[in-house]
């Protein structure tokens, strides 16, 4: 099966404190297909959150290239890659980022609106999402008024409201309780077997990190395959 997300020769350079230019990536190679589970694992400070920004078209690298179906980003101006990452990409953090304004509802609708569809239609397919992540009796509820759970599972669903090629996690339980974790990590587990949405999370969760198809370590700016050992997990 060809890739869906590929990542040739990645890196990303940041000028320290004093002037001097700090390396975080180093040469990034990665290929993501279809439906696959990639779980991106590594000690703080590694650049994973890094990573993802880039892969995700937050960002652009030093040096290398990304491409999404093969659609190069960096052949892309700033419109058209805000509208890829619209229309192709969801993401979800471990802080939620819900606008606290709006209800779950609105929040869900939010990406819809942005791509340019109709409210009715809009909020049809929002009202369909939340259901699923069992949040169809709090849509009308401010995120102030949802719990931290409730919260993620409807980061989850405007991650997924537009049917995403690609899913992006960071850290998506690092904020949230055990009972709360398991819930989030079988949900989005199921919805993007559902979606058959490419995900690739960066985790310092080892139970979400072993449910992935596979688990590559950032170190010393590049991607390895897991060591044998489970220590390393």
């Amino acid at each position: 099966m060809s890739a869906l997300l590929e990542a040739r020769g990645v890196r990303k350079t940041y000028q320290g404190g004093d002037n001097q230019p700090v390396e975080v990536l180093t040469g990034v190679d990665l290929s993501v297909r279809r439906g696959e589970l990639v779980a991106i694992v590594g000690a703080s400070g590694a650049g994973k959150s890094t990573l993802l920004h880039l892969l995700g078209a937050l960002d652009r690298p030093t040096a290398g290239d990304v491409q999404l179906d093969g659609v190069s980003y960096t052949a892309l101006e700033e419109t058209a890659r805000d509208r890829l990452r619209n229309r192709h990409i969801g993401f979800v953090f471990q802080f939620h980022h819900l606008l606290r304004e709006f209800t779950a509802l609105e929040n869900v609708m939010m990406p819809l609106l942005i791509a340019g569809w109709t409210p009715a239609k809009a909020r049809g397919r929002a009202e369909e999402l939340l259901a699923q992540v069992d949040l169809a009796g709090r849509m009308t509820h401010r995120p102030g008024a949802l719990s931290g759970g409730e919260q993620q599972r409807c980061a989850v669903a405007r991650a997924l409201v537009h049917d995403p090629r690609l899913l992006l996690a960071d850290e998506p339980s690092g904020n949230l309780d055990f009972a709360n974790s398991v819930r989030v990590h079988d949900l989005l587990l199921s919805m993007v077997r559902s979606f058959e949405t490419a995900l690739v999370v960066v985790t310092h969760n080892r139970a979400l990190a072993e449910r992935a198809d596979r688990i590559l370590v950032l170190d010393g700016g590049r991607l390895q395959d897991l060591p044998a050992s489970p220590v390393a997990r």
